[in-house]
């Protein structure tokens, strides 16, 4: 690892489901409506509003709902090498 990691995972979790918590409420969509648009339950949907703990299965499926796929599907797309040995290691 190169940098130092200020956040918790908890509070990375949390900052996630207030973005889709805002893109949810952009869309015009209630916790009920996006759970049943997307099969999570609406006692997940409402945890992960609050805490920011769910599943990536579930997480994957509220992205798909709210038309934010690409968010997920492009995840650690692009992570820069830490090291030349990275890259030495990636090519054998």
């Amino acid at each position: 690892m190169n940098g130092y990691v200020w956040e918790t995972a908890e509070e990375i979790s949390l900052r996630m489901a207030k973005r889709i918590s805002r893109i949810r409420k952009r869309r015009g969509v209630t916790q009920e409506q996006l759970s049943e648009m997307s099969g999570v339950s609406f006692g997940s949907v409402k945890r992960f509003e609050r805490t920011g703990q769910i599943s990536l299965l579930s997480l994957t499926k509220l992205a798909i709902a709210l038309d934010c796929a690409d968010e997920i599907r492009h995840l650690f797309e692009n992570v820069p090498y830490g090291s030349i040995e990275e890259v030495i290691r990636e090519r054998q």
